[in-house]
């Protein structure tokens, strides 16, 4: 018999070993720095209690993961805010279950 499992484990996302800095660099860089990066260090400072209470990177490995997307995503976000899209008649889901009480 073997030790070894039967399958092969999922390997969970793991960032490079540089990226928290070049993703910190990133969001100093960016025109929201001064929202951003103090959001960023609070998530990590978080993160890296978690990590040293469990011994697991992947609640560090997560807040990299959501930061990357946050910053990829902010050109589309800007796009959008720019087309002068009227979203003034969206509808309101709190305000509609309010008036079925």
């Amino acid at each position: 018999m073997s030790a070894q499992p039967d399958h092969a484990p999922v390997t969970p996302y793991a960032p490079a070993p540089g990226a928290p800095a070049e993703l910190l660099a990133q969001l100093r860089a960016d025109r929201r720095a001064a929202q951003w990066v103090p959001a960023f260090e609070r998530e990590w400072a978080a993160a890296l209690e978690e990590s040293r209470r469990t011994f697991s990177l992947a609640a560090l490995y997560e807040v990299v993961r959501e930061w990357q997307g946050r910053l990829g995503h902010a050109p589309a976000v800007d796009a959008f805010v720019a087309s002068g899209y009227d979203d003034s008649e969206f509808i309101d889901m709190a305000e509609l279950r309010g008036r079925r009480r």
